[in-house]
């Protein structure tokens, strides 16, 4: 008997892929680069380090300060974003927020105009205009019984507050701590060797597989910094403010909000970046009041399962092995 013979199926329409490329880069946005921008960068990151030209941070930069980028050896991408290739048209979009919010990499994005130290002296210190001290050291190895200080070097640092921001008429203070968020993938090199060979004036889909690595940046980086300083400052009777992005923020656990600045002992400070103009501008999001507790687990980000489940897991994983 024969075979009817089978009917095709209709191809599948392509997919929208998504990925996380640059956002910022130089301090400048990516998408509003000229071709010629993006590979006369490129074609900088391919020198040799030492030969490479410094750059001004224009985030860093304001007033009468100027500060070079501290991030070039490292390819100077300052934030990262979500990107979309439609499957229909092959064309490039941004995803729009809260899905794509722009993600810090570099902690210095975070100066631009001095906006949070403002918005901090006047939430913690009552004060807009703040003085701010950089690696101020607050942990320092301690001596034996045996040993007696016969020089500075015998107290040697071992742990500093990066910022410290002060009120000039009361002397008052608190403790800042920035938490950018690092990203898990490939290297960035394949990144710009692709922007060098580019010639299409349309954004670049990134080549590159990333995203931003919120567990790495949470509990692995931000968490142990919080244990280690929020006692001490707790003690003391001072507070510590916490710089971050609103995607790092909404990768947290739940935690509980304190109704007083008093009664926290951490406050977040949430920030968004506001593109209305076009240009990324950094913008005061919303405030959270924690007890250091809270915040433990908030950036835990999960609750244990029971000793039962677990015990079904182990088993689990016996049964595979060889």
């Amino acid at each position: 008997m024969a075979r009817k013979p089978k009917t095709p199926k209709p191809p599948k329409p392509p997919k929208d892929r998504y990925k996380y490329g640059i956002a910022e880069w130089f301090g400048h946005p990516f998408a509003l680069m000229t071709v010629e921008q993006r590979q006369h960068y490129a074609t900088e990151l391919a020198l040799p380090k030492r030969e490479r030209p410094r750059h001004l941070c224009p985030f860093q930069s304001y007033g009468e300060r100027q500060v070079y980028c501290s991030k070039i050896n490292d390819g100077a991408v300052c934030s990262t974003r979500l990107y979309k290739l439609v499957g229909a048209t092959r064309e490039i979009e941004i995803v729009p927020s809260p899905r794509g919010s722009i993600r810090t990499l570099c902690p210095a994005r975070f100066m631009e105009n001095g906006t949070i130290f403002q918005w901090i002296g006047e939430v913690i210190l009552n004060h807009p205009s703040p003085v701010v001290v950089n690696q101020v050291s607050y942990l320092q190895r301690p001596l034996t019984d045996s040993q007696t200080p016969e020089s500075e070097a015998d107290f040697k640092d071992v742990g500093r507050i990066d910022h410290v921001l002060m009120n000039p008429d009361t002397k008052d203070w608190c403790a800042l701590e920035i938490q950018a968020v690092y990203f898990s993938g490939g290297a960035m090199g394949a990144e710009f060797a692709a922007i060098r060979q580019s010639t299409s004036p349309t954004i670049p889909f990134p080549v590159g597989s990333r995203r931003p690595d919120d567990r790495s940046s949470g509990p692995k980086r931000l968490l142990p910094q919080l244990q280690t300083k929020v006692p001490s400052l707790r003690r003391w009777g001072k507070k510590m403010a916490v710089v971050i992005d609103e995607g790092f923020f909404a990768s947290l656990g739940p935690m509980r909000n304190v109704p007083h600045v008093s009664n926290a002992d951490i406050i977040w400070f949430v920030v968004r970046f506001d593109e209305s103009t076009g240009r990324p501008v950094l913008a005061q999001g919303p405030i959270h009041r924690t007890r250091l507790e809270d915040a433990i687990d908030g950036l835990t980000g999960g609750e244990p399962v029971s000793k039962e489940e677990f015990e079904r897991r182990i088993e689990e994983k016996l049964a595979v092995l060889p």
